[in-house]
């Protein structure tokens, strides 16, 4: 038993922007139907919000076919500078890819190892904590030694740092369409994976 959710995150929105942005995407979503300006803490889980607005009447043409009595929960929108992690619980990526000589880190060495390596992590989450706090930060490359914004790294499973992201609690499935949609409204890279409370 549980509660899932599918989120997507802004991966190039500065947190100056991040609200201004969040509330145009609100907009559209209500001129459009699929969220209502009602804001509930029913079936909410995101850490960072305690409510989200409610389904609007048109909210299943964004996703895939469910069954005609489903009912979703609230779309939270989350403004700030987090790191968000698919799946279940805050698991550690498995390795990150440097944005300048595309040499991938093994952070998680599976199936040798099930826990991050600290001396491999530690650098990165010192990295990703000062972003949250300051705005920047930046982990050096171990193959170039090069030292490359947190918000730039590619990160294995889908694990994510941005300031704007949105939790869509226990709907069926977002279509591809819909996701695509949202991207180019956003008009910056996104990452988008699922998860469960």
């Amino acid at each position: 038993m549980g509660d899932f959710f599918e989120r997507i995150v802004d991966l190039d929105v500065t947190a100056a922007d991040a609200s201004a942005l969040a509330e145009r995407m609100v907009d559209w979503m209500v001129s459009r139907g699929w969220l209502l300006r009602e804001t509930s803490r029913d079936a909410m889980y995101s850490l960072q919000v305690d409510e989200g607005y409610v389904p609007g009447p048109d909210w299943p043409q964004l996703t895939r076919e469910w069954g005609a009595d489903w009912i979703p929960g609230p779309v939270a929108v989350i403004v700030g500078r987090h790191d968000h992690y698919p799946g279940q619980g805050a698991v550690e990526p498995a390795s990150a890819v440097c944005p300048h000589c595309r040499a991938t880190t093994v952070i998680i060495d599976y199936p040798e190892q099930w826990e991050a390596d600290p001396a491999v992590w530690q650098p990165f989450s010192d990295a990703i904590d000062a972003w949250k706090r300051t705005g920047t930060g930046s982990a050096t490359c171990p193959s170039c030694a090069t030292p490359s914004p947190v918000t730039t790294w590619q990160w294995a499973e889908g694990f994510a740092v941005g300031a704007l992201a949105f939790d869509f609690w226990g709907w069926p499935p977002l279509t591809e369409d819909f996701v695509t949609e949202f991207a180019t409204r956003l008009g910056h890279r996104i990452e988008h994976h699922t998860g469960k409370f």
